[in-house]
């Protein structure tokens, strides 16, 4: 069963994260550069963070980020995944005797006593019992609490995660308006990489580097036909499915460059991959793996076919004729 809470100062957060931006920061596209300048002000504001995050997203790591940007970085981060069994002894603890009803009481054991001064990330913050995020409320409002019967000043910062549909959840009572208002002052919402997939590559490539540091090995690459068809997929996963595939293909080898035929193992395309025949010949498998690839290039360029021979290294020409060959129908905006 997993642990429900995790903490860590900022020594941990410079351990974890190698670059000054958290992984999900990773790249030059528009959208992201967006997300990064509302994650620089969310910093410097010291109110509560919504972070709207879809599955596979990495809103732990951006949760750190803005905690070792902003003027608590040398105070505790304190996470709570809070669809975790017994969330509630984990926030509060077991505080004993009896208190005044005044003031919300809790344990010095308690998450919410440790994150005394820095930042409480809950993470799925829509999995809360209802009870749970009562007192969390109350919290929030008050500031306050008796920590093993002392009065004791918090001055917790809230952030929190979920899923872009918390507002649904507002609106039909699953979660409390009034715990949203006191986590949402900011809400940014983080893109799926299926719309910021020109970022891809550079994701990619510090997985990678990631892997190599946590497996002490010598730097590694990817080819650029590799990159290339990276960048051509979806990622419904986003980047945890993306990071599952890095760590996949640099498990496969120990060559120092990263090549296609160490990524086909771990993709899905797009379309249903033709039926795996073990008695085919290898140029079989290599006609179906670049009908596969070519179609997703194509489908990643919406069927430009300057842009798709441009990432595949081919000319124009070559491609018709290699389309027709392997049978892909050229029915959209093919120029």
């Amino acid at each position: 069963m997993p642990d429900p809470v995790m903490l860590s100062g900022a020594r941990a957060k410079r351990l974890a994260w190698p670059s000054p931006l958290a992984l999900e920061l990773t790249g030059g596209s528009a959208v992201i550069a967006r997300v990064q300048e509302l994650l620089r002000r969310a910093a410097a504001l010291d109110t509560g963070v919504l972070l709207l995050a879809r599955r596979g997203s990495d809103a732990d790591g951006l949760a750190r980020d803005i905690h070792g940007r902003s003027a608590r970085a040398s105070a505790p981060f304190v996470k709570v995944a809070c669809g975790a069994t017994g969330v509630d002894h984990a926030l509060f603890g077991n505080p004993a005797g009896h208190a005044p009803p005044d003031l919300e009481t809790v344990s010095a054991d308690s998450r919410i006593a440790a994150a005394r001064g820095g930042t409480l990330f809950l993470d799925e913050v829509t999995e809360l019992p209802a009870a749970v995020q009562a007192r969390l409320a109350r919290l929030a409002r008050d500031g306050e609490a008796r920590v093993d019967g002392e009065l004791t000043t918090l001055a917790i910062r809230f952030v929190a995660s979920a899923a872009p549909g918390i507002d649904a959840d507002v609106r039909e009572h699953r979660f409390r308006a009034d715990l949203y208002r006191r986590v949402s002052a900011s809400r940014i919402e983080l893109p799926p990489l299926s719309e910021r997939l020109e970022d891809v590559p550079a994701l990619a490539e510090r997985l990678l580097e990631e892997f190599c540091v946590a497996h002490d090995t010598p730097p590694r690459t990817f080819t650029q036909a590799a990159l290339a068809l990276l960048g051509a997929m979806t990622w419904p996963g986003n980047l945890a499915e993306l990071r599952e595939t890095v760590e996949r293909a640099a498990a496969s080898t120990d060559e120092e460059a990263i090549q296609i035929e160490h990524l086909l193992p771990t993709l899905q395309l797009n379309r249903a991959p033709a039926p795996f025949e073990p008695s085919g010949t290898l140029r079989e498998a290599r006609l179906r793996f670049e009908h596969d690839y070519i179609a997703a290039v194509l489908q990643h360029h919406g069927w430009r076919m300057t842009d798709a021979a441009q990432t595949l290294g081919i000319q124009r020409p070559n491609l018709y004729r290699k389309a027709r060959q392997l049978g892909i129908p050229l029915t959209r905006n093919s120029e």
